[in-house]
């Protein structure tokens, strides 16, 4: 929103001698907001726009033919997500652990008219990959509607200020644009997150702008319809409480993209890795070189009992009832990873992943804890070199 410039008139109240470099009272009422704005290097999430600035740049040199208004050609695109190094030596880090074929499809998808669906259990990294391509594709992952029980039909479509609509009546100036509608006007890409959480009839709100590319405003009369380079990426799960399901009609507005759980032990323990590393950097925890065995029984537990048999298909398993996804796991070892550096000597150790983890198993005290107690005595107890973890385990659940 733009300021006005106005200029004190003498008489009117205004103090027009402030002398030589000093502000004046507007200049001062306006600085804590100018303030508030100015992007700061402190922030502890930068958008991916900004916390990758630098490749990028690297691949916006990149000469292969792009899209109306994409900052980088698809196969650029690719590379981001995906991670190499160009011919200019500039490393690029990979953003997404998984098959190809499927950020490709991702990718291609949007370089069409066809919204894209990224749709898998929870912890598969949808919500990553969907600010990942937004930040690659048009430079900006902020064009964002987070969807719940609550979401209104205006965070889709439109709202007013009421103000402004109260003095001058429905005009442009008094109509506030969502993420969607300034994706549609400036030809850049909008995401909608957990589009299953959002009512049935505030989500078919989007069948109109993903078939017709057009936005109508009866209020004024109007239209807006998008440009080229506008598309839409949703991300949605099933396995969650709430979830309304799309009706066929949306549905089909969509190329929907699944994104699996990692396929082996070894791409999730790099998943873990590499996350849990990127936020101990931005808490300014300790590194993690002499933590990865403790990674690796975490991500090794998790599986596990995820899928119901160990890990050699010996012994099959109950399952708790939560989902033990990977992003869970993440937030287990990030954890610990403070308990280490504030309580403990800097190391991570079994002591300080133990509650954490049974946190994340134990989410029905009843039948969770049992499954849980059964795990430990009968897997953990006995495995080779478990032993300081089965005791850190067994202490925080006695």
């Amino acid at each position: 929103m733009t300021v006005p410039a106005t200029t004190p008139q003498p008489g009117a109240g205004a103090v027009t001698d402030t002398g030589p470099g000093r502000p004046g009272p507007a200049e001062e009422a306006l600085r804590p907001a100018e303030e508030a704005l100015r992007p700061r290097a402190d922030i502890l999430r930068p958008h991916a726009e900004d916390a990758f600035a630098h490749e990028l740049a690297a691949l916006a040199a990149d000469d292969r033919p792009r899209p109306a208004r994409w900052r980088l050609s698809p196969w650029a695109v690719a590379t981001y997500l995906l991670g190499g190094t160009l011919p200019d030596g500039t490393l690029i880090t990979p953003k997404y652990v998984g098959p190809r074929r499927i950020v490709e499809v991702a990718v291609a998808t949007l370089a069409t008219d066809r919204a894209l669906l990224l749709l898998g259990v929870p912890g598969t990294a949808k919500t990553w990959v969907s600010e990942h391509l937004a930040a690659a594709v048009s430079g900006d992952s902020t064009l964002l509607v987070q969807g719940t029980a609550g979401t209104p039909e205006e965070a889709i479509r439109y709202g007013w200020n009421y103000a402004r609509l109260l003095a001058e009546g429905p005009s442009r100036a008094a109509l506030v644009p969502s993420p969607v509608m300034r994706a549609m006007d400036q030809g850049m890409t909008a995401r909608v997150e957990e589009l299953t959480r959002i009512p049935a009839d505030v989500q078919d709100t989007l069948i109109t702008i993903l078939s017709e590319k057009t936005l109508p405003v009866p209020e004024l009369g109007e239209e807006v319809q998008a440009v080229p380079g506008f598309n839409l990426i949703a991300t949605a799960n099933d396995r969650d409480r709430g979830v309304n399901e799309l009706s066929s009609a949306l549905r089909r507005r969509f190329n929907t993209v699944v994104l699996p759980l990692p396929a082996t032990p070894e791409d999730e323990v790099d998943i873990v890795a590499r996350r849990v590393e990127q936020l101990g950097r931005s808490l300014e925890l300790p590194a993690l070189p002499e933590g990865v065995e403790e990674i690796r029984r975490v991500v090794t537990v998790f599986r596990e009992l995820r899928d119901g048999v160990t890990a050699d298909g010996r012994t099959k398993l109950k399952s708790p009832s939560g989902t033990l996804s990977t992003a869970e796991a993440i937030s287990v070892l990030t954890g610990g990873l403070a308990l280490a550096a504030h309580f403990g000597d800097g190391v991570l150790r079994p002591s300080d992943v133990a509650a954490g983890l049974l946190g994340a198993v134990v989410r029905d005290p009843a039948a969770d804890r049992v499954v849980w107690q059964e795990y430990l005595e009968t897997v953990v107890r006995e495995r080779d070199g478990w032993k300081d973890f089965y005791r850190a385990c067994r202490e925080v659940s006695a």
